[in-house]
């Protein structure tokens, strides 16, 4: 898997449209390693985190996102000066090995501030090598999670998507625990003012005591007494919250792994099932409302173009018989007037030579006539002006349902696709026993999360609790011991 291009627009950081070329190998470069430096807070962890988000959505593991839900981290992700009516966008360009082939996808993930119902707009192109061309592919939106799970998992991705401020985190696996930590202020010596602290003030109670009289001495060892125990309670409680910090992590990497495995065993598309199945349905009912209008086509004048061409022939050969029959007409009445003529010019008294050239005229002029518009061919068709005109209405209406025919075919054919596509996604779901097996492991890890939070939320607020009661009596042994035994001393003294 191959990394090529990271396209950024108004994402963190990146004001406007910013393209990140990522391809080592461009060029002949003898030396295929990139390097992105910066000043702190220049965007050099951003570019990790898109390529996370571009890669895994709402499961990403981004640096920035702790325990914000989906929606409100792309929010926080939005560039301030993005204006209203631009959208941020995150493109990612890789190339892998499919089917023994190179094949280009480009990832797109859309979004504006307070995206609605909480997620982005997700595209998957493929690349055309050959036209350079991005065409969609929408088996893939729908099932891209189960994809880039089987292509790049999740669990592995933290081991080589990482920059320089992660290594020491990465090397110390998350949190260091307690025991090192405190191994660690040990040997500094950072707990020796902490323990100074508590030896000084074992000394002035133990001085106090010296210098009190029975009552104060009863007094005050009921004050230690009550600091003691809440002392103890705080120390216990302290610890208890430490371990369900603890086990607090483990659950929710658990619950992580669950979601994984639920995914990836086709759970997720197992929950759309039902919605699977009525899209399929309704595909399915889509075709066969497309195929009857194909039959309602049929009964029409559609089959007629099995033959077009006869049809077309017929067309001429009707077409040039009237023209012949109108000639014949005309040339019928041109006949009659010629004759009208002559018998004129034989009353007006015109010479008989003068007579005999305007008859050898027309009579010529006929005989071309003949020639130019009646051919020696026998008519057969014996076709009428109606008959015509229905055949050109016959010859329009064929062409309508062609071409309604031929969009029906092209809607048909995609209606198909999309019920191939439907079958294939619900193939890939899991049978219902595995899929409630999933669903309850899912649910037994998320509902151990959510108790020990609520645990966690109960002892570090009894936590606090503790620690104002420890600094109250602490504040009243200081002020009992201020008015009273200081004061009894210097009465003592003075004495």
């Amino acid at each position: 898997m191959i990394f090529i291009e990271l396209v950024l627009q108004n994402f963190g950081p990146y004001n406007g449209r910013q393209v990140i070329n990522l391809n080592p190998q461009e060029n002949d470069n003898s030396r295929p390693i990139l390097l992105l430096g910066g000043m702190n807070g220049g965007g050099k962890t951003t570019l990790m985190d898109a390529i996370r988000l571009a890669l895994y959505g709402p499961r990403a593991q981004c640096s920035t996102r702790g325990n914000l839900s989906y929606g409100d981290f792309l929010t926080q992700c939005v560039n301030s000066h993005t204006p209203a009516i631009e959208k941020t966008r995150i493109e990612l360009l890789f190339e892998h090995i499919e089917n023994d082939h190179p094949v280009k996808y480009r990832i797109v993930r859309t979004w504006e501030k307070n995206p609605k119902d909480g997620k982005d707009n997700l595209g998957i192109l493929e690349l055309d090598i050959a036209k350079q061309d991005d065409w969609l592919r929408e088996e893939l939106v729908n099932t891209w999670d189960d994809y880039i799970e089987n292509l790049l998992p999740l669990g592995i991705s933290n081991l080589f998507l990482f920059d320089g401020e992660q290594v020491k985190e990465l090397a110390e696996q998350e949190i260091p625990p307690p025991t090192v930590v405190d191994a660690i202020r040990g040997l500094l010596g950072l707990e020796l003012a902490e323990r100074l602290g508590v030896d000084l003030e074992i000394v002035v109670n133990r001085k106090r005591k010296e210098i009190a009289d029975t009552k104060d001495l009863v007094n005050l060892e009921e004050i230690e007494k009550r600091l003691k125990q809440q002392q103890a309670e705080y120390e216990e409680k302290t610890k208890q919250l430490e371990k369900l910090t603890t086990e607090l992590q483990k659950s929710e990497k658990q619950k992580q792994e669950a979601f994984d495995t639920f995914v990836y065993e086709g759970g997720k598309i197992a929950a759309e099932r039902n919605q699977l199945e009525l899209q399929k349905k309704q595909k399915t009912a889509e075709v066969e409302q497309a195929r009857q209008g194909m039959c309602q086509l049929a009964a029409n004048v559609l089959p007629l173009a099995l033959i077009e061409p006869l049809l077309t022939q017929a067309q001429r050969q009707g077409e040039k018989e009237f023209r012949i029959q109108q000639a014949q007409v005309a040339r019928d009445i041109l006949f009659e007037r010629d004759q009208r003529l002559l018998n004129w010019m034989t009353q007006v008294g015109i010479s008989e030579e003068q007579f005999e050239k305007i008859k050898v005229f027309l009579e010529k002029d006929e005989e071309t006539l003949r020639a130019r518009l009646i051919q020696p061919e026998e008519s057969w068709l014996l076709a009428d002006a109606e008959t015509l005109s229905q055949l050109g209405n016959v010859f329009y209406y064929l062409q309508n349902d062609k071409k309604i025919a031929k969009q029906q075919i092209g809607i048909l054919k995609n209606k198909e696709e999309d019920i191939v596509t439907l079958e294939r996604q619900i193939q890939t779901a899991a049978e219902p026993e595995a899929y409630k097996q999933l669903v309850d492991a899912l649910e037994a890890a998320q509902n151990k999360v959510s108790q020990i939070q609520a645990a966690s939320v109960v002892t570090k607020r009894r936590c606090d609790e503790l620690e104002a009661e420890i600094k109250n009596i602490k504040k009243d042994l200081q002020e009992y011991s201020k008015q009273n035994i200081d004061r009894k001393n210097y009465e003592h003294i003075i004495t």
